[in-house]
């Protein structure tokens, strides 16, 4: 598991990426990525890399939208496989999040 976080555009945009298992075990990474950005900033999860996800990982993506303004949050979820895609779709995540 890595995750790896950019900060573009004076942080007006954060881009994480995620590889291997999204599980409970990111948990400290995944909220380090983003606890000292800008709220407002928009956000981009990249999951090109990422080959499971589990319910941990749902809360945690939520935990991110609170931060990042819930409603008036701004964050893309990208390179899902199918399967992945399945669980967010599953779980009404395309309500919450874009889901590229």
């Amino acid at each position: 598991m890595s995750i790896s976080a950019s900060v573009s555009d004076g942080g007006k945009e954060v881009s994480i990426s995620i590889d291997g298992r999204f599980d409970f075990n990111a948990h400290k990474d995944f909220r380090a990525a983003y606890k000292n950005q800008r709220p407002d900033a928009k956000y981009v999860i990249k999951m090109n890399g990422t080959e499971y996800i589990d319910s941990s990982a749902l809360g945690m993506l939520l935990l991110l939208r609170e931060h990042a303004g819930n409603d008036s949050s701004t964050i893309t979820i990208t390179g899902c496989r199918d399967e992945i895609r399945k669980i967010l779709s599953i779980a009404n995540f395309e309500r919450l999040f874009n889901i590229a």
